[in-house]
């Protein structure tokens, strides 16, 4: 099935892709924030700038989008039909960058989570969610 835009359309809409308070960061925030669970935004300085920080619980929170980290599940294993040599260029150095900013946070005394744009999927995301942050 081919694209639904053409591609300077599509190109706008990658344009507008967002890098935070995206919709999975939301969802989150409402959560921790439900749960009397506090947190920073903007990655107080830490490598990789994770999408929430709890300071007091040494937690650096990454909510990834699948596609663009590469996740192994459906939506990450997505191909890109144009451009696709420089998606796929990104999306690797994507994963190698990811990989060496959990390496330097746990370096530092920082407990790395994930959470994947697929996991919230699930119904009991935000259960499991808090009992890793509060685990």
């Amino acid at each position: 099935m081919g694209d639904v835009f053409t591609p300077e359309k599509r190109s706008a809409v990658m344009r507008r892709v967002k890098g935070r308070d995206t919709a999975p960061e939301m969802k989150v925030r409402r959560l921790l924030r439900g749960a009397g669970i506090g947190y920073r935004l903007g990655g107080c300085g830490l490598p990789g700038r994770p999408d929430v920080v709890m300071k007091g619980r040494r937690i650096a929170l990454f909510v990834h989008g699948c596609f663009w980290h590469g996740h192994d599940c459906s939506r990450g294993a997505r191909q890109p039909r144009s451009n696709a040599d420089y998606w796929l260029a990104k999306i690797d150095r994507n994963r190698v960058r990811d990989a060496r900013v959990a390496a330097e946070l746990e370096a530092e005394g920082w407990r790395v989570l994930t959470l994947w744009e697929c996991e919230q999927k699930t119904p009991d995301w935000g259960e499991r969610l808090l009992a890793r942050v509060r685990g």
